[in-house]
């Protein structure tokens, strides 16, 4: 767990903590700034179009980050009327397409810059970590950006995922899937993964 590194490797701790809160952080100014571009004001009117990690961190996805090694953070409001269903759709899919172009530019850095173990490191975790959050947050269940792609694409299972969500239960019902699908998921991060380094050349 993420904690257990503060006492272990003060260093590898604070590595990967800042590329956590980086890539969190990209992934719902992604959102944010794509509602605001196409038109919905809301993401600008609850201060989200920005780069500060405060204004997207949630308390309770940080202190799991930090506990469990995975975590949330507060999922950018937005209007689907002022975005139709094809603006939701790219609402939707920009946080993921931004960690996968982190995870891009940190493996050409990685190829390109003078290597050293630290260098290698810091560009591996930010790497991993952004790949990580695009597969995860594809995924097409409830709460995650895949399901909302999903029902942009079906809107009448959209309805139906829309209504799951607001269910108090559909958080622990979405996390003992997570919990249950642990293999598959980590098989894809890996050939995500393999494909990001081949195609920067590494």
């Amino acid at each position: 767990m993420l904690l257990s590194l503060l006492s272990t490797s003060p260093v590898a701790f604070v590595i990967v903590a800042a590329a956590l809160v980086l890539s969190l952080t990209v992934h719902e100014f992604a959102h944010a700034w794509t509602a605001d571009r196409l038109g919905d004001p809301t993401p600008r009117r609850f201060g989200r179009v920005t780069l500060n990690p405060v204004r997207h961190l949630d308390p309770f996805g940080t202190l799991l980050l930090l506990i469990a090694g995975f975590g949330f953070a507060r999922p950018v409001p937005i209007n689907p009327n002022n975005l139709g269903r094809w603006g939701t759709l790219w609402v939707s899919a920009a946080g993921p397409i931004s960690n996968l172009l982190i995870a891009l530019l940190a493996g050409l850095l990685l190829r390109f810059l003078p290597y050293s173990d630290f260098t290698a490191a810091v560009l591996l975790t930010i790497l991993s970590t952004n790949i990580v959050l695009a597969v995860f947050n594809l995924i097409p269940i409830p709460l995650l950006d895949g399901s909302r792609i999903l029902g942009a694409l079906v809107p009448s299972l959209g309805r139906s995922l829309a209504q799951f969500e607001a269910q108090p239960f559909s958080f622990v019902i979405v996390m003992l899937f997570i919990l249950i699908a642990q293999r598959p998921i980590g098989n894809i991060i890996g050939s995500v993964q393999r494909w990001v380094l081949g195609a920067v050349g590494i």
